[in-house]
């Protein structure tokens, strides 16, 4: 985390830096450090993984020289194209290390080419860069969010961290509005299940989005650019030229392989989820190939049908890899769930999320580092709702007037009526149907619930920039590039992030990568969702590396029985959530104990909706209400060689 003061008073505010890592201990408990100057205080706390014995936060930058000590660096993450950085800074410009580590390589590219270096960064990463000289403050993050970086402006200056709690905790002397949560961030968040960026629950606090960078000088506001835009830029591939449909899927089994190798560089040992997806099964087959003694973790349920333990534990049998699996019961999640929420820093109403803090606490037990699959979906075209615009392709070519009375139509038909969901999907252009890839409450639903609903507040609000940007593309490109800057970043890689730091594991995703990325989006939308499947290219690209059991396998996602659970086992624990909530002034919370009483009577399915509003009572109960403290536990894992 970093403070850059606004009167140069950074000593009397070190100690509130210092004061504020241990809340976020779980990130990095292997050492802390905290550096000052008069106008800027770096605090850091270590996770170690390259460069174990050297490469100590806040580093100092160059190590010799006319301007030793220029520039001073906290760095959270991996730069895994690390090794050649540093080969040409010392090659092209003469630049002497004194370390063997990536956050070097970092410091040392933006001494040379400045902002223009972030590009060249090949990894997952957020940092913060303090130049001594010009008294500027520079950061940026990944390409895709999957490190998070959070801020908040005071009167006595600009605070960033990793963690909204780190800042949460230090509000008092940066002078921050009340606790109470942003109702234009609370609505959306209800509608999504996630807070979409920039935003927070916190008015006050933000966070730097995906593919951005920034600098700040002592008293000014915070100034971000954007340098990362994904662009699908399809390039078609003729009808009948197989030689260049192999050659396209060549370059993917290529970029994949090279991708994994570079994600396997560390100097701690390696390990991978494996559920039952072609995704993750890829990683861990391309990652064997690095090390034969991969282990491999996966997580189930025992309810029948919520578990891919079998056809996890079969992949690692067919790629030759040792398998461990954690299995999670109801009692593990109620338990758990006020320690993952406060983990969260923000609600996300995505019940896997659970089950992946389960086995990421597993995992760490063998290993310090995992590759996942997360990205692939996104990518290459592999979720279902994708094959959308194929389907409602007639209603494109119908006249706009005939389009809106089909509208109008849906709403005549009543509630379950065959093709009534299809019509009025068909009658509403791409920009307001899609908008990524959950939506928990229709607007008559949570009008039901949230005091103070906004009924000129929708989620088009938030996806409509996005869709500016890609306009005259495919429509299944468009729901690609929404996804990347919704779904992906707002649930997928929040809660990879979150629930693996929380148990002082790192998650790496090869797929999230800007090489599988420039390889990706050329491919045209016949590639991603035709054939009768999705991510078509992928699956021919990884034949000969995936077991045929999981190839053509059909999506399950992860799945967790909360729809039986709330109606059965959860259903005391979530009346009690709700009754004991300090949520009135917010929340109808008899509307709510109706919901569940519907839920548990079977004559509706409420279960998604109900997990929406317990995970957001507890985060109040938690954060705002501070009635709820849950028992943090101290990192104490065993050191890999």
């Amino acid at each position: 985390m970093g403070w850059i003061t606004a009167d140069g008073t950074a000593a009397r505010h070190a100690a509130d830096v210092e004061a504020a890592l241990p809340c976020m201990r779980h990130r990095g408990p292997d050492e802390s450090g905290v550096w000052q100057d008069d106008e800027v205080v770096l605090g850091f706390n270590r996770l170690s993984i390259i460069d174990v014995e050297g490469s100590h936060q806040p580093l100092e930058f160059p190590p010799d020289g006319d301007a030793a000590g220029r520039y001073r660096i906290v760095f959270n993450g991996e730069i895994y194209n690390y090794l050649e950085l540093r080969a040409e800074l010392a090659r092209e410009h003469g630049v002497h290390f004194a370390t063997e580590g990536d956050t070097e390589a970092i410091v040392a590219a933006y001494s040379v080419w400045g902002a223009d270096a972030v590009p060249r960064l090949r990894g997952m990463f957020t940092f913060l860069i303090w130049d001594t000289v010009d008294r500027v403050l520079f950061g940026a993050r990944d390409p895709f969010g999957i490190k998070p970086l959070f801020f908040a402006a005071g009167a006595h200056g600009v605070a960033f961290a990793s963690e909204k709690k780190s800042l949460l905790q230090i509000l008092g002397p940066l002078g921050a509005s009340s606790a109470a949560p942003d109702p234009t961030a609370l609505q959306n968040y209800l509608t999504l299940q996630y807070v979409p960026e920039p935003a927070t629950l916190h008015r006050a606090i933000r966070r730097l989005e995906s593919g951005c960078s920034f600098t700040i000088s002592p008293g000014e506001p915070v100034s971000v650019q954007r340098y990362f835009t994904p662009r699908f830029d399809e390039r078609p591939i003729p009808r009948g030229d197989t030689a260049e449909e192999t050659r396209r899927h060549e370059e993917i089994t290529e970029v994949l392989r090279d991708s994994v190798a570079k994600h396997m560089r560390a100097d701690v040992t390696v390990g991978a989820f494996l559920s039952g997806g072609i995704d993750s099964t890829a990683i861990a087959a391309l990652a064997r190939e690095h090390n034969p003694d991969l282990i491999t973790f996966t997580t189930g349920f025992e309810r029948a049908g919520y578990s891919e333990v079998d056809v996890a534990a079969e992949s690692a049998e067919a790629i030759g890899v040792r398998h461990v699996v954690r299995t999670v019961t109801a009692q593990d999640m109620m338990e758990a769930l006020p320690l993952i929420v406060w983990y969260l820093d923000d609600p996300v109403a995505d019940p896997a999320l659970v089950p992946l803090y389960f086995v990421a606490n597993e995992a760490r037990k063998h290993v310090k580092v995992v590759l996942s699959g997360e990205g692939a979906d996104e990518l290459f075209g592999g979720y279902t709702i994708y094959k959308e615009p194929l389907s409602l392709a007639p209603f494109d070519r119908l006249p706009g007037a005939v389009r809106k009375l089909a509208g109008a139509l849906s709403e005549r038909l009543p509630t379950g009526v065959r093709g009534k969901d299809l019509l009025r999907r068909g009658a509403l252009p791409l920009e307001q149907r899609y908008y990524g890839n959950a939506r928990n409450f229709f607007p008559a639903q949570l009008s039901a619930v949230l005091r103070g609903y906004d009924d000129e507040l929708s989620h088009v609000d938030v996806t409509a920039p996005v869709y500016e940007g890609s306009r005259g593309w495919d429509p299944v490109a468009r729901m690609q590039h929404v996804d990347l800057f919704t779904w992906l970043r707002g649930d997928i890689l929040v809660k990879a992030d979150k629930m693996t730091m929380a148990n002082s594991l790192e998650l790496r995703v090869p797929f999230l990568d800007p090489e599988v990325f420039r390889v990706a989006s050329a491919l045209p939308t016949d590639q991603k969702v035709a054939h009768g499947t999705t991510k078509y290219a992928l699956r021919r690209a990884i034949e000969g590396i995936v077991p045929p059991h999981v190839l053509h396998r059909r999506k399950l996602g992860f799945p967790v029985p909360i729809r039986h659970w709330l109606a059965t086992d959860m259903l005391d624990w979530a009346r009690g959530i709700v009754r004991e909530s300090q949520t009135d002034a917010i929340l109808d919370k008899a509307a709510v104990l109706r919901m569940i009483d519907e839920h548990r009577a079977g004559s509706i399915d409420h279960s998604r909706r109900i997990w929406t509003l317990l995970v957001f009572m507890l985060w109040h109960g938690i954060f705002v209400e501070q009635r709820i403290v849950p028992a943090v536990p101290e990192p104490q894992y065993p050191v890999y060689a």
